[in-house]
């Protein structure tokens, strides 16, 4: 069959087989069916076996729905211990490490001398570090000064890597800072404090809280670092580990199913309130514009009720 093209001739339309649109579409469609299955599949194996019978964790064969093991997360006192210390320490890390980041992302993009790519290369040194050597030397240093291991120690160690995470985030982010913002505000008087609070800080506010969130992550899971300075201590992480090793029951898989929740409903708030923003800052530009508009009517009405006009004053058109 024939179709007609833009100039006026006919172009064959292919009678039989897949066109490679349609070819590329289901490539396409597979591809995402496959992705997020390997994303959720295991996340929803490891639900249904939060609610199986077995005392071992498995989904398949269901035996019947339980929440026996729940009641038995709820009652285990060393789980929750763990996650108090876990919550602890992330808090920890949150405060120096987005704090230290800031510093030396600030001081990265304001330096240009050239040792600025030496300090560069410190400062993002422990990503290169294996996990094991950072716990290790945190121990060792601070055991030589009289400081034992514990929940002090791990987020010291832990801090001395996440840190450059921020720091880079910062440094992203600063890239697209004008500084002649902070030039105008010091030639009109204000100080290098005042210019930091009210001009840096505000723009830096969307990565300073995607920092603390990925700071807090990276503490929560981290495994080799917080283990050798951890000291008799433990974290949720060291917990489940030794439960790996000797027992492990469908507890784990209780509490997998409440921090997925928990994801959920915060990812859930967090984009009703980024829409809400949204929505405000859409309402609030609407009502600039009205008022731009009912500002120029009201001055064209003034003109005009003086006997003179926007063409009178040479900005419209003369008459003959």
């Amino acid at each position: 069959m024939a179709e007609a093209t833009a100039n006026g001739q006919a172009r064959q339309r292919p009678t039989g087989g897949v066109s490679a649109e349609t070819l590329t579409r289901w490539t396409v469609n597979a591809y995402l069916l496959l992705f997020f299955a390997y994303m959720f599949l295991p996340l929803l194996i490891m639900v249904v076996a939060a609610f199986n019978e077995p005392g071992i964790p498995q989904a398949i064969p269901f035996e019947g729905l339980t929440f026996h093991w729940f009641e038995e997360l709820f009652g285990n006192a060393k789980i929750w211990a763990a996650v108090v210390n876990s919550l602890i320490i992330g808090v920890g890390v949150v405060v120096l490490a987005v704090t230290f980041g800031l510093s030396g992302a600030l001081l990265l993009t304001r330096l240009q001398t050239r040792g600025r790519t030496l300090i560069y290369g410190v400062l993002v040194s422990p990503l290169l570090t294996p996990g094991i050597i950072l716990g290790i030397s945190t121990l060792v240093f601070w055991n030589n000064l009289g400081v034992p291991g514990g929940l002090f120690l791990a987020v010291l160690a832990q801090a001395t890597f996440i840190s450059a995470y921020c720091m880079l985030l910062f440094m992203a982010r600063l890239q697209r800072f004008d500084r002649a913002l902070e030039e105008a505000a010091l030639d009109l008087g204000a100080s290098h404090q005042q210019v930091f609070w009210k001009i840096t800080l505000p723009f830096l506010r969307p990565t300073i809280f995607t920092a603390a969130v990925l700071a807090f992550l990276q503490s929560f899971e981290n495994f080799n670092t917080t283990v050798f300075a951890i000291g008799g201590e433990t974290t949720l992480t060291i917990q489940l580990a030794s439960m790996a090793r000797l027992s492990l029951t469908p507890e784990v898989n209780a509490l997998a199913v409440i921090f997925i929740v928990i994801t959920v409903v915060a990812a859930v708030a967090f984009e009703i309130k980024r829409r809400a923003e949204k929505a405000e800052q859409e309402r609030r530009i609407e009502a600039a514009k009205r008022a731009d508009a009912e500002m120029a009517a009201s001055l064209d009405a003034t003109l005009g009720g003086t006997g003179e006009s926007l063409g009178g004053r040479g900005l419209g058109p003369q008459p003959a």
